[in-house]
């Protein structure tokens, strides 16, 4: 198994994609360490992981902390970055400037940050794995700022792969899932946006976290990707 006593850190470990990729990883033999900022979500995850899985816990908005918690491991052989805060549709006419810079701080300046804390850790023949999602491809009303963040991860990757080559960068595109990211829309307003994203999508259904799980484990297997995106959509960008 490729990932037979590999270390994996995965950075927003605790929830949704970043929990699956996780627990997926420690199931194909890893070390794996998983981060959070909140100590309760941290020992919740440990408690559905495989044994031996470990917990560290850094505001990933803080580049202190981030620093220090890679100090803290051992030299690591892939990192996985997929934190985020719950999503919420900003649309132009009332966008909050300052909830939309919240959003950059973490998704895209708090995985910059991440790659170059961890980066002269990773060994020979390691990997990152960033989060992007199919709103830079395919955005609807109200996703300019989600839209913008998913473009700018990815040309982030492009830009890694040549910089820190042989070190390997890639991202997974996500589309719709149900994970606790749309925990922020009332609950009727979820379901029904799950419902009409399944209806336009050619596979029919929306996504669950291990399959893009998956995608994470792929890229950190596949020894001669670098600079790629992988699309797990169920079809999104066909509809």
């Amino acid at each position: 198994m490729p990932l037979t006593d590999q270390r994996v850190v995965v950075l927003g470990g605790t929830s949704g994609i970043g929990l699956a990729t996780a627990d997926l990883a420690a199931r194909r033999g890893a070390r794996v360490t998983v981060a959070s900022s909140r100590r309760d979500s941290a020992e919740r995850a440990l408690a559905a992981l495989p044994t031996g899985t470990t917990a560290d816990i850094a505001d990933l908005t803080d580049s202190d902390q981030v620093a220090a918690l890679f100090d803290r491991l051992d030299p690591v052989d892939h990192l996985v970055f997929t934190a985020g805060e719950p999503l919420a549709l900003m649309p132009l006419d009332d966008l909050d400037l300052d909830a939309a810079r919240r959003f950059f701080t973490l998704r895209y300046f708090g995985a910059l940050d991440a790659v170059r804390a961890a980066a002269p850790r990773l060994r020979p023949g390691g990997s990152i794995t960033l989060t992007s999602g199919t709103a830079g491809r395919r955005p609807g009303p109200g996703w300019s700022v989600a839209a913008s963040i998913c473009g700018a991860i990815e040309s982030l990757v492009r830009a890694l792969a040549v910089e820190l080559a042989p070190i390997r960068v890639n991202a997974v595109r996500a589309g719709m899932l149900r994970t606790p990211l749309w925990s922020g829309l009332p609950d009727t307003d979820r379901e029904q946006l799950y419902a009409t994203t399944a209806a336009g999508l050619p596979l029919g259904r929306i996504g669950a976290p291990e399959e893009a799980a998956e995608a994470y484990a792929y890229l950190m297997e596949q020894r001669f990707a670098t600079g790629t995106v992988v699309t797990v959509d169920g079809g999104a960008l066909l509809a």
